[in-house]
């Protein structure tokens, strides 16, 4: 399990207003949240790490971000 802290709960609050602005948000859903978002870009991070690394490369653009996402199932 994922002990390190990526995005901040503020952070996941604000995304999760993004549905209404006027309604609260429980520390539980920031939580819920902040673990979806972290192991997704987790994933795609190191799909992307893959793809730069398949073209010969040691950084990651954009555009490996953007292919990884657009092609993952």
């Amino acid at each position: 399990m994922m002990t390190e802290k990526l995005l901040p709960l503020a952070a996941m609050e604000r995304i999760l207003r993004k549905g209404a602005e006027d309604i609260r948000v429980s520390d539980p859903a920031k939580e819920e949240i902040r673990k979806i978002l972290e192991e997704d870009g987790i994933k795609i991070a190191k799909a992307a790490a893959e793809v730069a690394v398949h073209a010969g490369r040691k950084t990651i653009k954009a555009e490996d971000v953007l292919f990884v996402r657009k092609n993952r199932p």
